[in-house]
């Protein structure tokens, strides 16, 4: 599966929010598709089909990059060595 760029995928979360926001305050069209665009994109980015699972898996992806960023790689060691 392909991984959405963290700083995209954080970007599309903080969207979702907003709009979820939004919605509840001025249920509008506009408002109302925007944000069925943004969990559309967030369910595919994070391979689920809920926005409960949207966020979940969004939450986990970002926590794996983060992970990532604070591990340093450290080199193999040469074999026979």
């Amino acid at each position: 599966m392909l991984l959405a760029h963290p700083a995209i995928l954080r970007n599309l979360v903080e969207q979702y929010e907003t709009l979820k926001v939004l919605h509840a305050e001025q249920s509008s069209f506009e408002t109302r598709r925007r944000l069925e665009d943004v969990t559309c994109t967030l369910c595919v980015s994070t391979g689920t089909h809920t926005p409960a699972a949207v966020l979940a898996g969004a939450e986990q992806q970002l926590n794996s990059a983060l992970t990532e960023v604070a591990t340093p790689m450290v080199p193999a060691a040469a074999p026979g060595g």
